[in-house]
């Protein structure tokens, strides 16, 4: 009985003695640098040959195809299976597609056009919910690799412009560059190349942003702040720019369709004041002659 409570007495003095110590290492901080330089490390990446030709396989390539698998599954789940009547899961996905359709109809589509481009705009914002809530499991989200968002935003403005052309026609989508003035074609042409630039740019900065903050935050007070933040910098912040990625992409299509339909529905809107007047010069030229006869 001795015996027994001398070991017990051991092992938790030795216990103690070995939290306390990584206790200190825990709150000790180091070099802080080269700590935040290690975890927010842009990119890590290795080679592999597939006959001849070598190919890079990134940490950010990985995590995607990780957090898209269980997006999948996740999404996959609550689809289900037809009934009579849907089951929660099935009625929060209908929910989600009809505020994204009604979303899509107040930047001008049609809702034949809105379900149209639901299936791609809820993929981008499915991947990149996905992609940024990884960052929860301590996993460095793909966003911080400058590669995946400017892939993203070139992507989603090629949809743009194809899935326009493909609902408009050229003639709605050249309105759009030409309205309300052809002097402003070359800016509407700038547009496009800014547009990308700048979902690329607001997606890596906000994820950068965060991931280096909650580093910095792990690194300084490594066991109760960081929980609390990744509240919002891992969670909520991570599925805000899922949800403007996507809002930006649908007014993108939305600005096109809208002038299209407005064409459509009044063209006269779009004749040049200049045939107007000739317009009205020839009807008044016209009537003395009416007149004479």
């Amino acid at each position: 009985m001795v015996s027994a409570s001398l070991v017990a007495a051991s092992w938790i003095s030795e216990f103690l003695a070995a939290f306390g110590k990584e206790f200190i290492e825990e709150w000790k901080i180091g070099d802080i640098g080269s700590e935040i330089r290690e975890g927010i490390m842009q990119w890590q990446h290795t080679f592999f040959n597939i006959g001849d030709i070598p190919f890079i396989l990134t940490d950010a390539i990985i995590v995607t195809w990780i957090a898209v698998i269980i997006s999948i599954i996740i999404f996959g789940s609550m689809v289900g299976k037809d009934g009579v009547r849907p089951n929660k899961r099935q009625t929060a996905l209908y929910m989600l597609v009809d505020l994204m359709i009604n979303g899509c109809m107040s930047f001008g589509m049609k809702r034949e056009e809105a379900e149209r481009v639901i299936p791609m705009i809820g993929t981008f914002g499915i991947v990149i919910a996905g992609c940024n809530v990884i960052s929860v499991f301590k996993i460095a989200p793909p966003a911080k690799n400058i590669a995946f968002p400017a892939a993203l935003g070139i992507t989603a403005i090629i949809y743009v412009i194809y899935i326009s052309i493909r609902m408009v026609g050229f003639k709605g989508f050249w309105l759009s560059l030409t309205t309300p003035m052809k002097a402003m074609l070359p800016f509407k042409i700038l547009d496009f190349i800014i547009k990308p630039l700048s979902l690329a740019l607001r997606l890596f900065g906000n994820v950068f942003g965060a991931f280096v903050f909650m580093e910095f935050l792990s690194i300084i007070v490594p066991i109760i702040l960081p929980a609390a933040f990744g509240l919002w910098f891992d969670l909520a912040d991570g599925l805000l720019q899922a949800i403007v990625f996507s809002y930006l992409t649908m007014s993108y299509i939305g600005e096109i369709c809208e002038v299209a339909h407005e064409y459509e529905e009044h063209p006269e809107n779009f004749v040049k004041p200049k045939k107007e007047k000739k317009k009205k010069k020839e009807s008044a030229d016209a009537k003395p002659a009416e007149a004479t006869v």
